[in-house]
């Protein structure tokens, strides 16, 4: 059974010359290996999914499964705003060797709570792999309600999970006081990992793990071994980094961060843009405090 805690990186896509770059991100797959986190999630907004085209989209999939070589589990990022096409995704997905699926409520088409739960349960019917709910009414524009979350955990054993990015401790309080001890909420915004910790989340999906991984890693895991005090410090520490991180789109700046260790290009795809000029500068600083960057 997929382990759900600690600190999953939610991995970019390394772009050259428009075309994914499969060799860079081989090396950003062991970069997050020797620095100790918890699992891999591909093809998530942070990695651009939605830019990918379909064989791409498996490709980038094939390629961490292969350089992860089964030593933490690999969850790719599933789900379109068509059920349907969300479903035939899931199928081709679930036979390339991963350990789980984080899928997203649909986006655009502002789904009810009861077509947040209908999608789903035709996601659930097609794979028994674990599923992991992924809550960002930011991106999606509609908020998947504790209930429906709940209900869809009590219909279906194989939702082990949900990535909450609403923004609201009251939600993720709720969630983990309805849900059995086996159903795990996972932070999806860093810089409120800690916060959710307290109230009871098991660790984060994170975009700052892709430029301080050990550093993270280490933050979740003295949470959960008691350590709240040595966890805090970390928190702190990483705090100017992680605001740092979204003050243009998502994953534009982790995109020029990870340039900045060496370990792909900083390119983006269309619609998003590269780091302006003005935020590169406090950016470099902010890496530098969180001992990500000499």
């Amino acid at each position: 059974m997929l382990k759900l805690k600690g600190c999953y990186t939610a991995l970019i896509t390394p772009f050259a010359n428009g075309k994914a770059d499969l060799a860079a991100l081989r090396r950003l797959v062991r970069f997050q290996l020797e620095n100790g986190v918890s699992g891999l999630v591909p093809c998530g907004s942070t990695g651009e999914a939605a830019t990918l085209s379909p064989e791409e989209y498996l490709q980038v999939i094939k390629t961490v499964v292969s350089a992860a070589r089964g030593k933490v589990p690999v969850m790719p990022g599933v789900g379109t705003n068509s059920t349907a096409k969300s479903v035939e995704m899931v199928k081709k997905v679930s036979a390339l060797g991963v350990d789980g699926l984080l899928a997203i409520v649909p986006y655009y088409n502002k789904p009810t709570q009861e077509g947040m739960t209908a999608h789903f349960s035709e996601l659930a019917k097609a794979t028994r792999l674990p599923i992991v709910l992924y809550n960002i009414p930011g991106r999606t524009g509609v908020n998947m309600l504790p209930a429906t979350a709940l209900g869809l955990r009590r219909r279906f054993s194989h939702i082990v999970g949900i990535k909450e990015a609403s923004g609201s401790l009251d939600q993720v309080s709720e969630i983990i006081n309805g849900a059995d001890d086996e159903f795990a909420v996972m932070s999806g915004d860093d810089s409120l990992t800690l916060p959710m910790m307290s109230v009871g989340a098991r660790g984060v999906i994170s975009v700052a793990s892709n430029v301080a991984p050990a550093k993270t890693a280490r933050m979740c895991e003295l949470f959960l071994d008691g350590d709240v005090t040595g966890a805090a410090a970390l928190h702190h520490d990483l705090f100017p980094l992680v605001k740092e991180l979204f003050r243009e789109t998502n994953p534009i700046p982790v995109k020029y961060a990870v340039s900045l260790l060496g370990l792909c290009g900083p390119e983006p795809r269309l619609p998003l843009t590269p780091l302006s000029e003005a935020r590169r500068a406090p950016l470099k600083e902010a890496m530098r405090g969180a001992g990500a960057l000499d």
